[in-house]
Formats: C-alpha cells, structure tokens, sequence
C-alpha cells in the first residue's frame, strides 16, 4: 500500500454516491484514513468504510444543507481523530429540465439546486476550516461540472450553481492561503445515476461526441481527486477539468 496519505485524514461528503465511494477508495490505498459521509444512509456509509484498505476509516451522516449538522460532524472528527487534512465535496443533487422550459424551473427547485450544489459547500469548508488549518497542509477539493462553464447540463440552475462553486474554488483558493488549498475537479458526463432518468442511450450518444471516445468513469474523477493531494501540491484555486475534451464540441 502507498503511504503518500499516511497520517492524514479525508472527509469525503457525498461519500456514498458513485464519485464519493471511488475517491474513498484512492485515498485509503494512498494511505489516509477516510471518513466517508452520507446525506441519509449511514448504513451505507458505513458499508463502504468497511470495505476500505487500511484502517482507522470512519463513517458518519450529516445534511449538507444543515450548518448544525456540519458543525457537529467537525466536532465529531475532532474528537475521534483530532484532525482533519482532506475536504471533499462531493455532494449534489440535480434533475433534468429543458432549458427552454423556463415554467419547470421552478422557485422551489432552484432554491434546492443552489442549497445542495453551493451553499452546501461552503458551509462544509466554514465547519472545517479551523481543523483544516490546524493540519497547516489542509485541502478542499470540490467537484463541479464542465456544465459551469459550458452553460450546458441538466438544468439551467445546476449550471449557474456550478459557475458559482467555480468561482468559490478562486476566492477561497485566495482567502485561506497559504494553509489550506482549495481546488476544483470539473467532470463532464460521468457513468452515475447522478442525473435522475438519464439512460444508457444518453451515455452512448455523450461517448461518440467526447473526443476521446467514452464517458467519464467514477474513478477517473477520483484520480483526479487524488492527483489534487499527492501530487498538485503547488496549485490552489484552480480548476482541473476531467471531461475526455467533451467542452471541446
């Protein structure tokens, strides 16, 4: 097993979705012990800290949309591990609406788009923020969209919501030097359930127009999560897209 990680701990919200889990994996092996956190299902988080490499691995359930709920788990994590070194956010939520259709856009889904793919993160860094820059070598990695920067994705809202966390990576890439990085990982189409009612069709068809012949896999995206803490330890608010050039189209 890789030691590169050894002694450090990762938070990982979303940790239960396809992204979370793989990225839980990479940084297990690379020798961090992972706290994998879900929304609801704890006893689904705690399956897939279970199956981790390594030991020390924890689980735990907090609402990314509760600032209460996130302060708590800091405390939790204090208190088990007396640190935290690794921040990913890889929460999220979306539904597929035509972007003409302005009337299916509702006040209410935006609302919960914008709460869950960015207010949401910017709590978990602020409940964590005093851990990680105890670690003096603390780092957030948030998961965005290429959809931020191509205005093209599942809804309107989710693009805008991702433009936003584009630009929280920049501002808290400058806010919280020089002990905590902060950096974006920024998917295109990635083999998930993520988006409700996309099928194996829609998967086939994003392939054949990615220039390099297939969607994103959960571990592609997880590389690049791990790329972020072992080895682009010189970079902070940037954003590192992992799309097999699909915004290229």
């Amino acid at each position: 097993m890789s030691s590169t990680l050894q002694g450090k701990v990762a938070v990982i919200f979303g940790g239960t979705g396809g992204i979370g889990a793989a990225t839980a994996k990479r940084l297990a092996v690379a020798g961090a012990r992972v706290v994998v956190v879900g929304q609801r299902d704890e006893t689904k988080a705690r399956q897939i800290a279970d199956t981790l490499p390594g030991s020390g691995h924890g689980s735990a359930v907090a609402s990314i949309t509760d600032s209460r709920s996130l302060n708590a788990l800091a405390e939790q994590v204090r208190a088990q591990y007396g640190r935290a070194d690794i921040l990913v956010n890889a929460s999220g939520f979306t539904q597929a609406v035509k972007h003409a259709d302005l009337d299916a856009l509702t006040d209410e889904l935006i609302d919960e788009i914008m709460k869950v793919n960015w207010r949401g993160q910017f709590a978990a860094v602020r409940a964590f923020r005093a851990l990680l820059d105890e670690s003096g070598d603390g780092l957030v990695v948030n998961v965005s969209s290429i959809a931020g920067s191509t205005g093209s994705g599942s809804n309107i809202a989710y693009c805008a919501a991702k433009a936003g966390l584009d630009v929280m990576t920049a501002s808290l890439g400058r806010a919280l030097a020089p002990r905590i990085r902060v950096l974006n990982v920024s998917p295109g189409v990635v083999d998930t359930a993520f988006v409700p009612g996309r099928s194996a069709d829609f998967n086939d068809k994003a392939a054949a127009t990615t220039p390099l012949g297939r969607i994103g896999s959960p571990d592609d995206v997880a590389a690049a999560i791990e790329a972020c803490a072992t080895h682009l330890t010189f970079s902070t608010g940037v954003t590192i897209v992992v799309d097999g050039g699909r915004r290229l189209n």
